[in-house]
C-alpha cells in the first residue's frame, strides 16, 4: 500500500504547490471576465465558483477515470506514480491553460484559439479532429451508461436485439437534447449538484473499502512489480492512451472553454480548472487501486472493465453502497456526454457564425448534430466489433487533440514571454506517445507488426514507431518556438459568439 498513499502524497501535495505555481505563471488579475461583460442568459453565464468547479468535474469525469485506471493497473504499480504525476504536470496544466486562455480571449472556443495561436492551416484540421472527438465522446457516453443501465440497475439483457436497451439509449439521448438546448444555468446548473454528490461519495466509498483491505492485495512497486502486461502490451506508449483522461484529456479543453464562459473571476482559475483535474486523478487512483485489489484476489485479469465496476463496487460498498457506485459511474459519462454535445453546438455556431442566442438556430444546430451521432451509436451496437473500433479510436483521438491545445497554450506563453516548458515538455512527450502509438497500432498504420518480418524486426517491438515518435516530438517543439516569435499584432484576433 505504500506506493499508492506515495501517488496520494504525489497528487495532493504536488497539485497544491505545481498548482501555485502554474497560476503565478499565467498571473490572473481583476479584468472583467466574459460571463460578465458578454451574459447572453445562454452560454455566458456567471454562476457561483462552487457550482462551476462541480459542472467542470462533471464535464471532464467521464468514464476515462474509472475505466481506463481500471485497465492501465494491468501493468502494474507503477500505475499509481504514473497517474499522479501526469495529473499534476500534464493533465490540470491541460485543463487550466485551455481554460484561462479563453477567458483571455472572449470566452473562444478552442477552434478559435488554435487558429489564432497555432494558424489558420492547423485550426482547419483541429477542427475536423476535435468535432470527431466530440461525437465519439458523445456516443461513447451513451453507449457506457446505457449498457450499465439495462445490465446492472435494470437485470436486463443490453444487447442489440433488446428493446429496453434502445429505450434507455432514447432517454439519455432526450436528456442530451434538452441539456444541449436550454440555457446553461437552466438545466445543467441546477441537476449537476445532485450527481457530483453521487460521484463524490461512491469514490469516497471505494476508498473506504481499500483502506479496510489493509493493503495487503496493494501490490508495492519493486523490480519483481516493473510493468508485466499479461498481454505483453508496451508500457509506453499504450499504458498513457489507456488511461486517458485519468491523466490527460483532449476533450477536457472544449470543456474548460465552456466553463470560462460562466467564470466571474479569474481568480477562480486554479480551483475550477486546475483542482478539479487534480480530483478526477484520485477518483482514477481509488478504481485502480480497487481494481488491483480484485485482480490479487483471484479475479480473471481478462474481466472488461465495465464488469469490474460493478465487482469493485460490489465487494467494497455492499448492496446499497454498490448501487450507488454504480450509478456514480453511470453519472460521470452522461455528464460529459451532454456537455460534449453542448460543447459541438458552440464550436458549429463560432464556426459558421450562428447566432446561438436565437431560439430557431439553436435547434436547427442541434438536431445537425444529433442526427450523425444517432448513426453512430447505431453502427457501434449493431456491428459485432462496432464499440470496440469505436473505443480505440476514442482513445487515441482524446489524446491526440490535447497536443495541439498544449502548443496553443505553449504559444501564448512564449508570446506574453512567460514560462513555456510547462506546457511545452508535456506537448512533446505525448506527441511521441500518440505518434509512436499510431504507428503501431492495427488501428493506425501497423508498422512493426505488417513490415517487422520483412526487415529483421520483430513483429511485438516499437522500434520504428519510436523514430517516428521521437522526430515528431522535436519538429513540434520547433513548430512551437517558431510560432512562439510572432508578436500578438501578428496573430489572427479571436472573438466569441
Amino acid at each position: 500500500m505504500t506506493t499508492f498513499f506515495i501517488g496520494l502524497f504525489i497528487l495532493v501535495f504536488g497539485g497544491f504547490f505545481y498548482g501555485k505555481f502554474v497560476d503565478r505563471v499565467f498571473a490572473p488579475d481583476n479584468r472583467s471576465t466574459p460571463a460578465i461583460n458578454k451574459a447572453d442568459g445562454v452560454d455566458f453565464v456567471a454562476m457561483p465558483k462552487w457550482k462551476n468547479q462541480l459542472i467542470e468535474l462533471l464535464n471532464i469525469a467521464g468514464t476515462g477515470p474509472v475505466l481506463g485506471p481500471i485497465q492501465g493497473i494491468l501493468f502494474g504499480p507503477l500505475a499509481f506514480i504514473t497517474i499522479p504525476l501526469g495529473c499534476v504536470l500534464a493533465g490540470a496544466v491541460h485543463d487550466y491553460m485551455n481554460g484561462m486562455i479563453s477567458i483571455r480571449n472572449g470566452g473562444a472556443q478552442m477552434p478559435r484559439m488554435v487558429g489564432k495561436y497555432l494558424g489558420k492551416n492547423i485550426k482547419r484540421f483541429y477542427t475536423i479532429v476535435l468535432w470527431l472527438l466530440l461525437f465519439l465522446v458523445g456516443v461513447v457516453f451513451i453507449y457506457t451508461p446505457g449498457d450499465l443501465i439495462v445490465r446492472d440497475i435494470l437485470n436486463k439483457d443490453a444487447g442489440a436485439q433488446s428493446s429496453t436497451i434502445w429505450i434507455v439509449y432514447a432517454g439519455i439521448f432526450g436528456y442530451y437534447l434538452i441539456a444541449t438546448f436550454f440555457p446553461i444555468d437552466k438545466i445543467i446548473g441546477r441537476i449537476y449538484p445532485i450527481f457530483g454528490a453521487i460521484l463524490i461519495i461512491s469514490a469516497i466509498g471505494v476508498f473506504v473499502g481499500i483502506m479496510m483491505d489493509g493493503g495487503v492485495n496493494l501490490q508495492n512497486l519493486s523490480m519483481e512489480t516493473l510493468p508485466q502486461h499479461p498481454l505483453g502490451q508496451k508500457f509506453i506508449p499504450v499504458f498513457f492512451i489507456t488511461v486517458a483522461c485519468g491523466i490527460l484529456s483532449g476533450f477536457h479543453g472544449s470543456q474548460s472553454t465552456l466553463i470560462s464562459r460562466t467564470v466571474s473571476s479569474e481568480k477562480e482559475g486554479r480551483s475550477t480548472f486546475y483542482n478539479m483535474m487534480i480530483l478526477e486523478g484520485f477518483i482514477a487512483m481509488c478504481w485502480a487501486a480497487g481494481a488491483m485489489v480484485l485482480f490479487n484476489r483471484g479475479v480473471d485479469l481478462s474481466t472488461g472493465a465495465t464488469a469490474m465496476v460493478g465487482l469493485i463496487s460490489r465487494e467494497f460498498l455492499g448492496a446499497i453502497g454498490s448501487f450507488f457506485a454504480i450509478l456514480g459511474v453511470i453519472v460521470l459519462p452522461i455528464t460529459s456526454g451532454d456537455t460534449a454535445f453542448r460543447s459541438l453546438r458552440l464550436m458549429v455556431g463560432e464556426t459558421f457564425n450562428i447566432d446561438q442566442t436565437v431560439i430557431k438556430k439553436r435547434i436547427l444546430t442541434t438536431l445537425g448534430i444529433f442526427i450523425p451521432a444517432i448513426t453512430i451509436l447505431v453502427f457501434a451496437k449493431t456491428s459485432p466489433n462496432g464499440f470496440n473500433l469505436l473505443w480505440q479510436y476514442f482513445g487515441f483521438t482524446n489524446q491526440f487533440v490535447a497536443i495541439f491545445a498544449l502548443a496553443m497554450a505553449a504559444v501564448y506563453l512564449k508570446v506574453e514571454k512567460k514560462v513555456i516548458w510547462i506546457t511545452l515538455i508535456p506537448g512533446m512527450f505525448y506527441t511521441f506517445i500518440v505518434i509512436s502509438y499510431i504507428c503501431h497500432a492495427p488501428i493506425g498504420l501497423g508498422l512493426e507488426p505488417r513490415l517487422g518480418s520483412l526487415i529483421g524486426l520483430d513483429p511485438n517491438s516499437y522500434i520504428l514507431s519510436y523514430i517516428i515518435g521521437a522526430v515528431a516530438s522535436v519538429l513540434y517543439m520547433l513548430f512551437v518556438l517558431k510560432r512562439g516569435k510572432h508578436g500578438l499584432n501578428e496573430l489572427q484576433p479571436v472573438t466569441a459568439n
